[in-house]
């Protein structure tokens, strides 16, 4: 009798945690449609401008100067609360020099080729930037690379000249760029709380980089991700975006197809002054400028050489008079 009631013990104990996970399952699922994954060709994303497919990744931009990329699902998410995983590798022949990144998106719009490392700007919803940029404007109280979020209603403009730091409502440093390991981002947001976390150090672990309370997203929009070089450049490459259901039970009172993008924080303005401290080749100089330097800089060049020139015959003649 005792050995039947031991045995009956442990079957209680089996079953009920059987259903633990079982019901753990159910809350926290892979999306398909969602979800980029190789061999990337379900027919569910839309690639645009300089995107190249391979069998591998998904390269936004390969490392050249002047180039924009962007991928979009083209279904809609109606996951109120929900996390995504990006598996991705940003890398380049530049040690010194590079840019400019790539964002990841959860926007209203999708396929609209931009200035915002790739994406359209004046968006609605959000836009999580990975800035590799290594030339920073104004001052700062970080480095790069650097992570940060944006949540836009269609009327709040990224201005690079800023590093887009007057409109971010958080962000970190993260040195993700040519690591030597996987690197992962993952973008949760729950119950009004947006969390980016990452995985860059081979650790399998997730780092906090931020977290922010008050956020407001609705259902409704599309994921996806866009990349820019200028006269700077990288590859960015995407291995795969994972979108997961958390199942969080929601209150059945707010309607979140209709609300709009909002965040109750920002990080103060700054003012745009420009670094005197970095290389002036370094800089976001558009095509007629870096001309206009070079033209000036073979003028000078040219004046000094005959100023040299004319002091050093007058020396010469100087010395005949002496010798005569």
């Amino acid at each position: 009798m005792a050995n039947a009631e031991i045995y009956f013990a442990i079957f209680l104990f089996l079953l009920n945690f059987l259903s633990g996970v079982a019901e753990w399952n159910t809350k926290d699922y892979l999306k398909k449609e969602n979800s980029l994954i190789k061999p990337y060709s379900d027919g569910r994303w839309d690639f645009v401008g300089s995107t190249i497919v391979s069998n591998s990744y998904v390269r936004l931009t390969p490392d050249h100067q002047s180039r924009k990329g962007a991928i979009f699902n083209n279904l809609r998410s109606y996951v109120p609360n929900w996390e995504l995983h990006v598996h991705f590798k940003v890398h380049g022949s530049g040690n010194d020099l590079f840019g400019d990144g790539f964002a990841i998106w959860y926007t209203k719009e999708k396929l609209m080729l931009g200035p915002v490392f790739g994406g359209k700007d004046y968006f609605t919803g959000l836009g999580i930037f990975l800035d590799t940029y290594s030339n920073h404007n104004g001052p700062h109280n970080h480095g790069h690379p650097y992570i940060s979020a944006m949540v836009g209603n269609g009327s709040a403009h990224y201005d690079h000249d800023r590093d887009g730091t007057h409109t971010e409502v958080a962000g970190c440093e993260s040195h993700f760029r040519k690591s030597a390991h996987e690197t992962y981002i993952a973008i949760r947001y729950e119950k009004k709380k947006l969390t980016v976390s990452t995985d860059i150090e081979g650790k399998n672990a997730w780092k906090e980089c931020f977290s922010v309370e008050g956020v407001r997203l609705p259902t409704g929009y599309y994921f996806g991700a866009s990349a820019a070089t200028g006269q700077l450049a990288d590859n960015h490459d995407i291995i795969s975006m994972k979108l997961y259901d958390i199942g969080l039970d929601e209150e059945k009172a707010e309607d979140y197809e209709n609300i709009d993008p909002s965040a109750d924080m920002f990080a103060p303005p700054r003012d745009h002054v420009e670094d005197e401290k970095r290389s002036f080749m370094s800089s976001r100089l558009t095509g007629w400028r870096f001309l206009l330097i070079i033209i000036v800089g073979i003028i000078g060049v040219g004046v000094c050489a005959m100023v040299g020139f004319i002091i050093y015959t007058k020396r010469q003649e100087d010395a005949r008079k002496r010798f005569y």
